[in-house]
């Protein structure tokens, strides 16, 4: 009676410990691994492991910024069973690795914690960080915007504006800056971020930062009248338009 008291307050309690095969993963992948369980003290039930893909972003609250957590999403790789005092168990999985998952850039960090729902007992989790690579379209998308003179300042999610429907609480934002003179001398800084994806397909949204020039320029970033946001949906078979439609469509808003 007491070993069960002691394993409710986790004590003597299962332990759990996930393996992957693989922890650098592109999104669209398969994820793959096993699950190991080993028992403790006493007899225990559990009703269920699940695997949780997680990130952090940021929210703002009384003027202040902090980070909190978010579920990207949730799979059960397992029925209700007992497992024995001691005992151990192994238990193999796969998934999908969705394509909301953000890009581990920056200051974004993405991780797979294993959860055992113990009934009575403190649920024993184990965490794997994972290396999360930009589907080939969002990779395109990333090196056109390198290769037209742009370098990544900074990487990290946010919570999603109500406008964008998102899916997830918060979207993915990359900034920008201008390596080039031709575009420094127009934009503060470009912005993207990834609304919707998958294999066949990407939709993203660009925000243009023009620079300032003379007082009517003043005027408008005052009023941020000088972001432009606009919408591109690019197709497998636009794989090789990719870089010239982004070119197109930055300078057109820096006139």
């Amino acid at each position: 009676m007491i070993q069960k008291m002691l394993a409710s307050i986790g004590i003597g309690n299962a332990k759990v410990d996930t393996k992957l095969h693989h922890s650098r993963l592109t999104a669209g992948d398969i994820v793959s691994g096993v699950t190991q369980i080993v028992g403790g003290n006493v007899e225990q039930q559990i009703d269920t492991i699940y695997l949780t893909l997680y990130t952090t972003y940021i929210k703002e609250a009384n003027d202040k910024k902090y980070y909190d957590k978010a579920v990207v999403a949730r799979f059960t790789i397992s029925e209700p069973f007992t497992i024995a005092a001691g005992e151990k168990r192994e238990v193999p999985f796969s998934f999908n690795l969705p394509y909301t998952t953000p890009i581990t850039r920056g200051k974004t960090k993405v991780w797979i914690q294993t959860e055992l729902d113990i009934k009575l007992a403190v649920d024993p989790t184990d965490k794997d960080y994972i290396e999360v690579l930009p589907a080939p379209l969002a990779a395109e998308v990333i090196d056109a915007i390198r290769v037209l003179g742009f370098r990544m300042k900074s990487a990290d999610c946010e919570r999603a504006p109500y406008k964008l429907n998102s899916p997830l609480p918060f979207i993915q934002e990359f900034e920008y800056t201008a390596t080039n003179a031709a575009y420094r001398r127009y934009l503060d800084e470009l912005e993207l971020t990834f609304i919707n994806q998958s294999a066949d397909h990407v939709e993203l949204l660009l925000q243009i930062d023009r620079r300032a020039r003379g007082l009517g320029g003043l005027f408008a970033e005052a009023l941020d009248m000088d972001e432009t946001y606009v919408r591109l949906t690019f197709k497998r078979s636009d794989m090789h338009t990719i870089k010239t439609t982004l070119q197109r469509t930055i300078e057109n808003y820096m006139r």
